[in-house]
């Protein structure tokens, strides 16, 4: 079976497209975004095409695209439509495919269901996508053991931002979950610049395969 992983965040914003698009452009894999909410900007998915340099074919269309920017289940209601997260089921891919979720685990998708409830149907290996400034302990740890509750299986954490061995090593130790590296900030963020901080600081061992 060819290679799957969900990209969860311990909130928004903290680097889950980044890492995605990163994943993505290392294992030559697809990438899908079930959820997404706020269209006026550029899309997470266009964002990993663009940093990736995935070819369109390998960009899974999303399922949902709501034009607020917002909760998905807020931004659903606000077009008085309803996320039936039954029907969300990872696409079949020829090759190793990359779904990042919206928001965190918590995220709820409708009124009934959160994202943690798809996830653990779904029951894919998970990467943990963590800042290194202040909460990321408490928020790191958290997310750990909510989806440690439901037996979802968790690859590892990737950090984006500046380096806090400190923090870093607290959540490896009380959350028991393997630091699969550190991406840094990077400027001018691009798919050359992407790629090299990649294969610098990330354990390609993780990702299983020749990767």
């Amino acid at each position: 079976m060819n290679r799957r992983f969900v990209i969860v965040g311990t909130d928004t914003g903290v680097g889950k497209t980044v890492v995605s698009a990163a994943i993505v452009g290392a294992l030559d894999a697809y990438y899908w975004k079930p959820v997404q909410a706020g269209l006026d900007d550029e899309t997470d998915s266009e964002t990993v095409a663009r940093l990736s340099g995935a070819p369109a074919d390998r960009i899974v269309p999303e399922a949902w695209r709501l034009r607020r920017p917002a909760s998905p289940h807020l931004a659903a209601r606000d077009e008085g439509v309803d996320i039936d997260v039954a029907a969300l089921n990872p696409p079949q891919c020829d090759g190793p495919l990359v779904i990042e979720t919206a928001g965190g685990v918590m995220t709820p998708l409708s009124d009934r269901a959160l994202t943690i409830d798809v996830l653990e149907r779904w029951r894919v290996p998970v990467i943990l996508v963590a800042r290194t400034s202040l909460g990321a302990i408490n928020h790191s740890l958290l997310t750990l053991e909510a989806l440690r509750r439901r037996a979802i299986p968790i690859v590892g954490i990737v950090f984006c931002g500046d380096a806090d061995a400190g923090a870093q090593r607290t959540i490896e130790m009380m959350g028991g979950a393997r630091i699969i590296g550190r991406l840094p900030k990077l400027n001018p963020l691009n798919q050359k610049t992407l790629g090299a901080a990649f294969h610098a600081a990330i354990a390609r061992d993780a990702f299983g395969g020749s990767a």
